[in-house]
C-alpha cells in the first residue's frame, strides 16, 4: 500500500490513541496514555498515510507467554480500504506464541473468531451516577496505607501476567482515588475510581467476597465529585457482581466479548467485580 507505513508510537502519540478512543465513545481515563504505555513501551502501534496517522492498534506483550490486544481503530474516513487488517496483521505477528487476550464489541465476535479467537465471557458496563453514602468503615482505607508490595501481590493474582510498573503508576494517578479492605493483617479488597473523559470509572474493583465489594463500591462513589456518571465493566458470568450493580440502581450500557487466542486464563473471575481495563487487560 503506496505511502503506508507502520510504527511503534512514540509516548506522546498515546494520546492520539485515546483521543480516537473517546471519539468512538469508549470514554478512557484523563491518565490512560501514561499509565498504559508502562505495560508495554513497544506495544503501540500507529499507521501513517503519507505523513498522517490513520490507524492504531495496542498489542501489550507481558511476557512470551500472554499478550492482550486493544485500541484497534481507523480513522472513519480510511476504514474499508486495508489499512485496519494491515496493521492487525503487524500487532499479531508481535505477539506470535502468545496467548493474546481482547475485548472486542460483540458484533464483531465473529471476525475475531476466524483470526484465531475463542469466545471466554462477555463484560457489561454498568452506570450509574456518583453520590454521598453516609458510611463510616475502618476496614476501608487509602492503598497508599498499605505495603506496595503487599498491595501489587493481590492485585496481579487477578491477571495471568506480572505488570508491577503499571500498577504502581495506575494506584497513584492524578484525579484518581484508590482504596483497599484492609482487616489489620492483609488485603481483602482493592478499588480505584479514575476521572474519565466523561465522569469517573471504577476499575478494577477486586474483593474476596460481596460484602467486601459492597463496602468498596459506595466509599469509591463517595470520594469524587457527587452527581456524576459512573461506570463499572463488570463480568457477566460473576452474578455477585451483577447483583451488585443492580443494587445501586446501576444500568447496562455496552457489552464486550472477551476472548483468547489460547485456553482462558485464570483470573479469578468469581472475585471480580470490576474489570481494569478494556484496552490493556
Amino acid at each position: 500500500m503506496k505511502g503506508f507505513h507502520i510504527r511503534v508510537m512514540a509516548k506522546d502519540e498515546l494520546d492520539v490513541a485515546v483521543a480516537w478512543a473517546a471519539e468512538e465513545g469508549w470514554n478512557p481515563g484523563l491518565n490512560d496514555a501514561a499509565n498504559y504505555y508502562l505495560a508495554d513501551p513497544t506495544g503501540f502501534l500507529v499507521g501513517v498515510l503519507d505523513g498522517e496517522p490513520i490507524a492504531c492498534i495496542s498489542v501489550v506483550k507481558y511476557n512470551n507467554r500472554f499478550g492482550f490486544l486493544g485500541f484497534y481503530i481507523v480513522k472513519p474516513k480510511y476504514r474499508g480500504l486495508g489499512y485496519g487488517w494491515k496493521i492487525w496483521q503487524r500487532g499479531m505477528a508481535y505477539l506470535d506464541g502468545c496467548n493474546i487476550g481482547l475485548d472486542g464489541v460483540v458484533e464483531q465476535q465473529d471476525n475475531y473468531q476466524h483470526s484465531g479467537f475463542v469466545f471466554s465471557h462477555n463484560n457489561v458496563r454498568y452506570e450509574s451516577v456518583t453520590r454521598r453514602c453516609d458510611l463510616k468503615l475502618d476496614e476501608v482505607i487509602a492503598a497508599n496505607q498499605v505495603d506496595e508490595s503487599t498491595l501489587t501481590r493481590y492485585v496481579e493474582g487477578f491477571f495471568p501476567a506480572a505488570r508491577a510498573a503499571f500498577y504502581r503508576a495506575w494506584f497513584t494517578q492524578p484525579d484518581s482515588v484508590a482504596l483497599v479492605y484492609y482487616d489489620g493483617s492483609d488485603i481483602k479488597g482493592v478499588g480505584v475510581i479514575r476521572a474519565c473523559h466523561n465522569g469517573y470509572k471504577i476499575a478494577p474493583l477486586f474483593a474476596d467476597n460481596v460484602a467486601i465489594a459492597n463496602q468498596l463500591y459506595p466509599s469509591l462513589i463517595s470520594a469524587v465529585n457527587e452527581g456524576m456518571p459512573v461506570y463499572l465493566d463488570v463480568p457477566e458470568n460473576n452474578k455477585a457482581a451483577i447483583e451488585l450493580a443492580q443494587q445501586y440502581q446501576m444500568t447496562p450500557s455496552f457489552e464486550t466479548a472477551r476472548m483468547y487466542t489460547k485456553s482462558s486464563p485464570d483470573i479469578q473471575l468469581g472475585r471480580t467485580y470490576g474489570v481494569t481495563s478494556f484496552e490493556i487487560g
